[in-house]
This record gives structure tokens, sequence and C-alpha cells, in this order.
């Protein structure tokens, strides 16, 4: 039986998670088309069932909300798969080009090391509110890094002549490199930087 290959390209063959507290909750078990259409929705922790690939272009298609405003997005964020899953697939096909690397085993480590260890809660205590250092859940890590990589990427192309393959592969690869140019990697020390302080 021939092996599978993610957009029928490239493999997982040999990817590792360098991550022991995430390796449960990446799943490498690859698909043609990353597409399970909500199979495993409603169930307890579905989303650590569902594809590392297919987890980002879910997250492409509705990125979600900052600062409980809704964040600001161009015609890319439709609800539209097909629109998505071609944005993902030319961004590898990018990040192949730029790292001379499998882009799958490169947007898992980005995935990785974006992942912030702490977040800040707010407790309130006699009156007056404080800010508390926590450890983050390994899913929250997971769906926090690929939230800030993908609001981070329409940012840069919103309102722009850059496309949304060359900023999404921008940010991958920066986060990749641990570069503060990717915006998740910069939020994600600015989270620990602030939990370290509120200890």
């Amino acid at each position: 039986m021939s092996e599978l290959k993610v957009f029928d390209k490239w493999s997982v063959e040999g990817i590792k998670v360098d991550d022991p507290g995430l390796v449960d909750y990446i799943n490498l078990d690859p698909t043609v088309v990353p597409k399970t259409g909500a199979r495993y929705a409603g169930n307890k922790f579905h989303k650590s069932k569902t594809f590392i690939v297919e987890r980002f272009i879910n997250k492409l298609m509705t990125t979600g909300h900052r600062s409980k405003k809704h964040f600001k997005s161009s015609y890319h964020i439709t609800g539209k798969a097909q629109t998505v899953m071609d944005i993902m697939k030319k961004t590898m096909v990018q990040i192949e080009n730029r790292t001379k690397k499998n882009p799958v085993a490169v947007l898992v480590q980005a995935i990785v090391n974006a992942a912030p260890r702490e977040e800040i809660i707010a407790i309130e205590y006699g009156g007056a509110r404080y800010p508390k250092a926590v450890e983050c859940s390994p899913q929250r890590r997971i769906d926090f890094a690929i939230r800030l990589m993908t609001q981070g990427s329409y940012h840069k192309a919103f309102n722009t002549k850059k496309s949304m393959v060359a900023c999404l592969a921008d940010e991958i690869t920066a986060a990749y490199a641990l570069s503060p140019n990717s915006g998740a990697i910069a939020k994600k020390l600015e989270l620990e930087r602030q939990a370290d302080a509120s200890r």
C-alpha cells in the first residue's frame, strides 16, 4: 500500500514533536485532503484527533477575535474550505522553496516554538484585581499558537500589496527560526515575561 501524503506531495514520515507536553496533542496521521467535515465535533478533546494541518486550515477559515473585538480580515475568511486549502498548499510550496525542508515538519516545529507555556489571569481579592501566572494546558497552547500565527498573517496581509500566502509563509518560517519578526513568537515572549513578573 502506498504511503499517504499531505496534498499528495509531502510525507509525514520521521516528523517528531520535540516538546513532550505536546506529543499527544499534535496529530500527525496524514490525510490527502485535510477536511474531515467536523467528524469529531462535540467530542471532548476532539481537536487532538484532527490532523495538525487540518486544524491550521480550520483556523484560517475563522481566525476568531482579538481583545473581544471582531478581528479585521480580508476576503480570504469566507468559510470556503477550497479557498483556504489553496492558500495552505501554496504556502507550503513557498516554505519548501525557502527552507529546503519538509513544510509539514517546519509547520509542526513553528507551532511548538510559538506555543506559550504560561499566561496571565486576573484574580479578585478584596475588591482589587491582581494578575496571576498560570500554566497553559497543552491543547490551549496549540490553539493559542495557531491563532496567533493566523491572525498575525492576516494582519500583515490586510490592505497591503503582499499576498496572504507570502505573509503566512513569512510567519511560519519566522516562528520556525524562533525569530522575533514572528508575531506569534513576540506575543509568546511578552506573555511569558508578564507571567514571570507577576509571580
